[in-house]
């Protein structure tokens, strides 16, 4: 079948064509990104102007949906990138009644975000608040660290926070829930020497509880690392019933980490090895595997040679 060709008037047009198509794509684009849509977007919300003297609990999420009015362009972006906004919410009103109604604070979010995007509403309209008698407490501060140390370093002893204990203060039934207080995440590659830092205290989401100070000085020491291997007898447990229990071999031999300070530190007596012949009796094995009971802290057993040990039992 023969192809028909087409001739130079006929090229002529459907380039015409084809131009126009692509100047009214474009000519649409332009108007579509330059016109303002309503685009809505998720928000947490953190609480300032904290009533005095007042101990509250939110009813509700701390998540609001924002209704923002923005150009065509910004809502591309919004979606190419979403993302959770921050606002703050001012509890100032709470002084008189037990709700915040964000029709009142519209000008005060706005001013939280770019001037080319205007908040036109949000959903929920309204906040209520449970409120009750204020209390505090001391609670503890915990370090949460997540650090790599160079070959043959670690933590070689008890990290160390300043202060130890912080205030919070809160709903009796918040404070009486919260044990202890955890760090922002102290992290830290390729370290060898001791880390010394100051971590804000997390709250997780309980904005109704405050903090004094909300940050603790930490202190992780960090030291070189060694090999120790050390030989040690072992105990045999739940024994009653028979007259005399012989393992073979009597001893082990442990690879224990520890810090190069303390290699002269630790001894044999200060770890300890033991089978369970609750083993044997409940299922008749021909051997049993050691356990380490008893290690000091910071030192890590690398191995036990060896893992298992045979056994001789006289009823």
């Amino acid at each position: 079948m023969a192809l028909r060709r087409i001739n130079k008037t006929q090229r002529r047009k459907l380039s015409i064509f084809l131009r126009c198509i692509i100047i009214s794509f474009l000519a649409w684009t332009l108007f579509a990104i330059s016109s303002d849509y309503n685009f809505t977007k998720k928000a947490s919300m953190t609480y300032v102007n904290l009533p005095e003297n007042k101990a509250f609990h939110p009813l509700q999420s701390d998540t609001v949906t924002v209704n923002i009015k923005m150009s065509g362009w910004k809502v591309f972006m919004e979606r190419l990138r979403p993302d959770t906004a921050k606002i703050q919410v001012d509890l100032s009103g709470l002084k008189s009644r037990n709700f915040i109604v964000f029709g009142n604070q519209i000008g005060f979010i706005n001013r939280q975000f770019p001037g080319d995007k205007q908040v036109v509403g949000v959903s929920p309209d309204t906040l209520y608040f449970d409120f009750s008698k204020q209390t505090q407490r001391k609670v503890p501060v915990k370090a949460v660290q997540n650090l790599t140390f160079q070959r043959q370093y670690g933590v070689i002893g008890a990290t160390r926070t300043v202060p130890e204990y912080v205030t919070i203060t809160g709903p009796l039934e918040d404070v009486a829930s919260i044990e202890y207080l955890e760090t922002d995440t102290i992290k830290g590659k390729d370290v060898n020497t001791d880390v010394r830092t100051v971590a804000y205290l997390n709250k997780q989401q309980r904005t109704n509880i405050t903090i004094y100070p909300t940050f603790a000085e930490v202190i992780i020491p960090v030291g070189e690392m060694t090999e120790k291997i050390i030989e040690l007898p072992i105990k045999v447990e739940n024994s009653k019933g028979v007259t005399s229990v012989r393992v073979l071999p009597s001893k082990v031999k442990a690879t224990i980490l520890l810090a190069v300070k303390d290699y002269n530190k630790y001894t044999s007596r200060d770890f300890e090895a033991v089978v369970d012949l609750e083993a044997w009796k409940d299922h008749n094995v021909s051997s049993l595997p050691v356990i380490m009971t008893k290690v000091p802290d910071y030192c890590q057993v690398l191995s036990i040679e060896p893992q298992n040990v045979d056994f001789f039992v006289r009823r």
